[in-house]
């Protein structure tokens, strides 16, 4: 059994704070707000990133699952992207590849993207 070293779901508030707090200010207005941060909520909870000993593991939706397993010895490089305000907030965007030139996994928007990296390039 591998050991589970990261696990994460992209966060609301961090990675995108502007929307958050509008959500929030439109919640009076018919409670479009609440529709606003309930869809949002979901679309975020859709999203698991895990990065186990052995295995990276991506999977994406509610009804219909995607999912994408990766062996850590077949990971070729991974690239981390942040914003300005990705920064701030310690989210970040992670590619992973394996072979050729686009990436086998797009994750948008996680915690701590660095700390995946390390994780992956030590297991590797």
């Amino acid at each position: 059994m591998a050991d589970v070293l990261y696990q994460s779901n992209p966060p609301m508030f961090r990675n995108n704070p502007v929307w958050f707090i509008l959500s929030i200010l439109l919640i009076p207005v018919f409670g479009i707000g609440i529709l606003i941060l309930i869809v949002w909520y979901i679309s975020t909870k859709a999203q698991s990133l895990t990065v186990t000993s052995q295995d990276v593991l991506y999977e994406r939706g509610i009804l219909s699952k995607s999912r994408s397993e990766l062996r850590l010895s077949s990971i070729r490089s991974v690239r981390v992207h942040q914003t300005l305000f990705q920064r701030i907030f310690g989210t970040g965007d992670i590619e992973i590849f394996t072979a050729g030139d686009s990436p086998e996994v797009t994750a948008k928007g996680m915690p701590d993207p660095n700390e995946v990296r390390e994780l992956i390039g030590k297991g590797s």
